[in-house]
């Protein structure tokens, strides 16, 4: 039988083989984050008719004389270029700029995905089409030395208030006031547990460049450890005190923690101008709901409160892989470890080669259709020319049976 009816089949098969993965990539061209796959091609072992001789005694080496016995797959390689990302305005679509693979699970096992489409499902944990849970890490502080978990938003669920801190000061100190003259204003600070407290401040003036504050609670049965005295420069700016900060502290009496306040007068100055010394900012919030959210490119998703409070909620993780192209595909846009791909690599996104995350966006397919079907014509011409050394072989084993006729 003819050697090269067998070496045709090889290339009908293999080529066939090419043309389903040319299908594939061109069925998927508007599936989000698809990876096209392209066919390598190599030779298969060849019969050595006569072997090679090196030069001797004056003659020449002769080369082998070797026939090709077909040819077969190399590698079905997947192409991790970047799709195009396209702008969908929905808060909880996400495209990754760059390399990396968002991790999702299905309570048992971690899959990677590139597929950003994600929804919130009833208990507000973020999910994809299939339900895989997205996964990161819960809370204000980043630590990725702790295991991973779901990425719960509590929209309208969660309440939340914050003791204050700080309260900072600005504005002015009349220089021309008399000594004992005095100046009030009235603040107010919030407990752990979101009840506001009114405070006064009373500053007297007690020499040149010099001023007395005291604190005094509303409720006069609250009693505010606090007070000192301010001194400015002969330029009327504000000069710091060479024992540290000023503080003041109380106990609430309302179930809540004792509150230790840092006072910063620095932005205070001492000119001959009318007092309008006035709390510029304190850091403490009453009670307030979540009532949206925002991811950012870093993978923060940070939630804005009705009290206009805005705390991180999660950080979103990332991971990346020694071998992308040795992930094996899972269907439904997943991709799982294999023992050629490396372990994952999880951490934050934007660091150690990962990419950076677009809200409110999605990557698409990154099939070429220009390139599909430029080879979709070399394959479907490879076939037939495969089918024509077919017919030709045919003919000639026909013409043998024909020769004793």
């Amino acid at each position: 039988m003819l050697r090269s009816l067998s070496t045709a089949v090889s290339g009908l098969r293999n080529h066939q083989i090419k043309l389903d993965v040319v299908g594939n990539n061109i069925a998927n061209v508007n599936t989000v984050s698809y990876k096209s796959e392209v066919t390598r091609f190599q030779d298969i072992f060849s019969q050595t008719l006569r072997g090679a001789t090196a030069p001797m005694k004056g003659r020449g080496g002769v080369n082998p004389m070797q026939i090709g016995l077909g040819m077969e797959i190399s590698s079905i390689d997947t192409v991790h270029t970047q799709g195009a990302i396209t702008s969908t305005g929905r808060e909880t679509d996400l495209a990754i700029e760059g390399r990396g693979f968002f991790v999702v699970s299905n309570g048992q096992q971690n899959y990677y995905t590139r597929d950003g489409s994600l929804v919130r499902d009833s208990s507000g944990v973020l999910v994809n089409a299939n339900g895989l849970k997205l996964m990161g890490w819960v809370g204000e502080k980043t630590d990725i030395s702790q295991p991973l978990g779901y990425i719960h938003i509590p929209l309208g669920e969660e309440m939340i208030a914050r003791s204050t801190t700080y309260v900072g000061f600005s504005g002015n100190l009349n220089a021309a006031a008399l000594v004992s003259d005095e100046y009030e204003y009235d603040a107010y600070v919030y407990d752990s547990l979101g009840n506001r407290h009114a405070i006064t401040f009373e500053f007297t003036k007690t020499g040149d460049n010099e001023w007395e504050y005291s604190i005094s609670h509303s409720d006069g049965d609250i009693e505010i450890e606090g007070g000192g005295t301010i001194t400015f420069t002969e330029g009327g700016r504000f000069a710091p005190p060479p024992d540290g900060a000023f503080t003041f502290s109380f106990v609430p009496g309302t179930g809540a923690e004792d509150l230790d306040v840092e006072i910063d007068f620095s932005a205070i100055t001492q000119l001959a101008f009318s007092g309008n010394v006035i709390a510029r900012e304190q850091d403490g919030f009453a009670p307030g709901e979540l009532v949206s959210f925002n991811i950012e490119s870093t993978g923060v998703i940070t939630g804005t409160y009705t009290n206009g409070m805005v705390r991180q909620i999660a950080q979103l993780a990332m991971a990346a892989f020694a071998n992308p192209q040795g992930l094996f595909k899972m269907g439904a846009n997943l991709y799982d470890v294999s023992s050629n791909s490396g372990d994952p690599r999880i951490g934050l996104p934007g660091t150690e080669g990962r990419g950076m995350i677009q809200s409110r966006a999605l990557e698409m397919s990154n099939v070429d259709l220009a390139n599909e079907f430029i080879e979709m014509i070399i394959a479907t011409r490879a076939f037939q020319a495969n089918t024509r050394m077919i017919s030709t072989s045919d003919e000639v084993l026909l013409e043998l049976i024909n020769i004793k006729r």
